[in-house]
């Protein structure tokens, strides 16, 4: 079969299946096809709600960096947040168009088909902050596991170089793959299905990407918390062996705290992202045409329920970052004790 053959029966299939599902959907005989169509809608209502939390948890986090001034300690954790917050506010927007049933038409169909409703820029934000998770792994693994390494190398150019490549790789690969696989017929954007052949679509949009984005991410977790965790024992059985002073024993707790929040949130990456890589390698492994369906939809929604989960994690263990959020609570506040001319207090109050 030759390629502009395989392209048009791929896109034949597709558009067959899209009338079918208007017609049924609008007073045809099939119940199953109206009621995948509602679950269609739910599902992706709950992904502009789950989009809108995880901007707002996201914004939130970020403000009690920046008052906290916590962002200049945490450069790279301020970028995976802005990536989660960049990737959260573009899946609201991209799922609201979706559930609005645009009709594209033109140059302006196209690009709009291209940049917002193939979810290109929800995937900017996406991979980048998967590449930046695995960067802010490999920086605690230095830190901890190399640390002479680390303070001779690790400058801060190299800090905000890796900042920018995951950006970089987030944003080049989705935007080839939309390029190559997306086009606009009868009004509806159609992405991922336009590939040379089978072989290439299970390389390239399959393998690839979950090799790439899921396993090789989950080998770095596997293997650089292995060692820090081991690391961290030893120097706690050193310092409880020699006696360490308060300001020693402060670092080694912050250290410990911010390993312990990024295990959580890897550990988190790892099991709300399983189900969505899953479906997407059957979906390519058994031919499906597209696989934009209703287990897509709640594939996503359990994926960026780890993105909006992702701030109350740091509010929680990021000590500054909590007590910002505290006072930001009215009855949460520390209360003032009055004093007199002489600055001593006069109350009893807390």
């Amino acid at each position: 079969m030759t390629e502009e053959s395989s392209t048009t029966s791929h896109l034949s299939v597709a558009m067959s299946t899209k009338e079918d599902d208007k017609t049924q959907t609008t007073g045809g005989p099939s119940k199953s096809t109206s009621v995948s169509s509602n679950e269609e809608f739910y599902f992706q209502s709950a992904v502009v709600v789950i989009g809108v939390v995880g901007v707002a948890g996201n914004a939130l986090i970020l403000y009690a960096l920046v008052v906290s001034k916590q962002h200049k300690k945490h450069v790279l954790i301020v970028n995976q947040n802005v990536l989660d917050l960049f990737s959260c506010f573009f899946l609201a927007i991209t799922y609201a168009l979706k559930l609005s049933n645009l009709y594209l038409s033109g140059t302006l169909g196209y690009w709009l088909c291209i940049i917002l409703l193939s979810e290109n820029l929800v995937w900017w934000g996406t991979n980048g902050s998967i590449v930046n998770l695995a960067i802010i792994t490999i920086d605690r693994y230095l830190k901890v596991v190399h640390p002479v390494w680390s303070r001779n190398y690790l400058r801060p150019w190299v800090i905000k170089l890796a900042m920018a490549s995951a950006w970089f790789v987030g944003s080049v690969y989705n935007t080839i793959m939309v390029f190559v696989s997306s086009v606009v017929i009868d009004g509806v954007c159609y992405s991922y299905i336009i590939w040379e052949g089978q072989r290439e679509r299970i390389i390239l949009y399959g393998i690839w990407y979950i090799m790439s984005f899921y396993v090789i991410i989950l080998v770095i977790f596997i293997f650089c918390y292995g060692r820090i965790l081991a690391a961290i024992r030893r120097q706690a059985r050193v310092m409880a062996q020699t006696g360490s002073t308060t300001t020693q024993a402060q670092s080694h707790q912050i250290q410990s705290n911010v390993i312990k929040t990024m295990i959580i949130v890897s550990v988190l990456y790892a099991v709300t992202w399983l189900p969505g890589n899953v479906y997407g390698l059957l979906g390519v492994l058994g031919n499906n045409t597209t696989l934009i369906d209703s287990r897509y939809y709640a594939a996503m929604f359990i994926a960026f329920c780890s993105v909006s989960i992702n701030p109350f994690i740091y509010a929680t263990k990021f000590h500054p970052v909590k007590k910002v959020l505290i006072d930001m609570i009215p009855c949460m506040r520390t209360r003032v004790q009055p004093t007199d001319s002489n600055g001593t207090g006069t109350g009893n109050g807390n």
